[in-house]
């Protein structure tokens, strides 16, 4: 009890500058979920079709995904704390811009930067704490784990509140708390210890050559498929279904706690329960198991879109079946080659997030022309597609299940990869 009680105070005695950026990727890590719920309110006042309005996480995906693919090599070059603050800054300024715009069409291009900010900002937020905690790298990791688990969660949470007042409130909410980290980080970060070796330019494309790498970035793609076609696109059935139902008082507050239900469960599993599976089935067993549980949940979602019950319970238990899948997934990846870290990270990263802006795209006018089914069908189809891809490359993944005790330096950034 007194060594459980004595890691506890070690974990919770930190220097100022770790708190901060710790606060800085709650707030990071929160833009994911936070339009979900003003989604419908957005495409309402603005009068824009839903097709439209689901480029704002295209956008912001897109930039995200591109940038990934240079992060290290910007970061090795000009130091970690001038990489977090860029990204900082460009996350309040076009979060701003996002606010006080007038159309969809200046909220999107916004997104974009905002994307390219956040891209900065938690490709280079995790090796910060670890450099600046005290405790050792165990204790920096959990922070960073809470950190990003309560951002998911809340997002959505936030999002909900603010945008029941107005869909402008979340983009302006995310500016203040983003200015606040901001200036908390220039203060309290110390000067940059010795750079880290330069990253070449091309090391993330050279990257893709590698087999085992390039079928689970596939896999990842056409995975996000499912994911985005679940938290990008579920906002309007739910938002149907509830009129249907008679409920007209349901708006951004209720949709806001339902994905926060959705990210709650998505970052337990991610922490607790991915290795647990892992160490009992095999890294290769438990992503085939959750795809075709995900594939199913998909297929039940596209045949009951008019029951706000079966969305609600669906979205739920989805994020259950996703945050296993994005900590498997990532993991997968940090084992799969003999490539630095850093560079698998970013490499699949960037891959798996141009499935995560297609998805939403796509989702907007299938609707429109096949009904509010048709994105669930299709984020079942990327799914069974992951599942193939897997299966056909299975000869280049044999090392992926041969260290199932991760290094809790290697689980922090298979969680960064998968969440951001």
């Amino acid at each position: 009890m007194s060594s459980h009680n004595s890691s506890s105070v070690k974990l919770l005695k930190q220097p100022k500058a770790v708190w901060a950026v710790a606060f800085a990727c709650v707030i990071a890590f929160m833009g994911i979920g936070l339009v979900d719920p003003i989604l419908p309110a957005i495409s309402a006042d603005l009068g824009a079709t839903a097709a439209q309005t689901m480029m704002l996480f295209t956008s912001y995906l897109l930039v995200t995904g591109f940038a990934m693919f240079f992060t290290s090599f910007v970061s090795s070059r000009i130091g970690a704390k001038r990489t977090l603050l860029i990204g900082l800054a460009l996350i309040v300024i076009f979060a701003a811009l996002a606010g006080a715009s007038d159309s969809v069409g200046m909220i999107i291009g916004f997104r974009a930067g905002w994307g390219l900010g956040n891209a900065l900002f938690i490709s280079t937020a995790l090796a910060t704490i670890v450099g600046a905690a005290s405790g050792g790298a165990d204790s920096a990791i959990i922070l960073y784990e809470a950190a990003l688990g309560l951002g998911i969660a809340i997002g959505p949470l936030l999002g909900g509140a603010l945008g029941s007042i107005s869909w402008r409130g979340p983009f302006f909410g995310t500016a203040v708390l983003m200015a606040i980290a901001l200036v908390a980080l220039l203060i309290l970060l110390g000067k940059p210890a010795e750079k880290p070796a330069p990253v070449q330019l091309s090391a993330t494309f050279k990257a893709l050559r590698h087999p085992a790498l390039l079928t689970l970035g596939l896999a990842a793609l056409f995975y996000n498929f499912g994911f985005f076609s679940l938290l990008a696109w579920s906002p309007f059935p739910l938002a149907e279904a509830a009129k249907t139902a008679g409920l007209n008082g349901f708006g951004a507050h209720q949709l806001g706690l339902i994905f926060c239900g959705w990210g709650i469960a998505l970052a337990v599993t991610s922490v607790f329960v991915a290795p647990v599976l892992t160490r009992r089935f095999g890294r290769r067993r438990t992503l085939y198991v959750m795809l075709g549980a995900l594939a199913v949940l998909m297929a039940v979602l596209a045949l009951n879109v008019d029951s706000l019950t079966v969305l609600i319970v669906g979205i739920v238990v989805g994020g259950l079946f996703l945050g296993v899948m994005n900590t498997v997934l990532t993991e997968s990846v940090m084992e799969a080659t003999e490539l630095p870290r850093a560079v698998a990270s970013s490499t699949y990263s960037g891959v798996r997030f141009v499935g995560g802006a297609v998805a939403p795209a796509l989702a907007g006018v299938i609707a429109a022309a096949l009904g509010s089914g048709a994105p669930y069908w299709v984020g079942c189809a990327g799914l069974l597609i992951a599942v193939a891809i897997l299966w056909i490359g299975r000869g280049q993944l044999a090392r992926i299940d041969t260290h199932l005790t991760e290094e809790p330096s290697d689980e922090a950034l298979a969680l960064t990869a998968a969440d951001a």
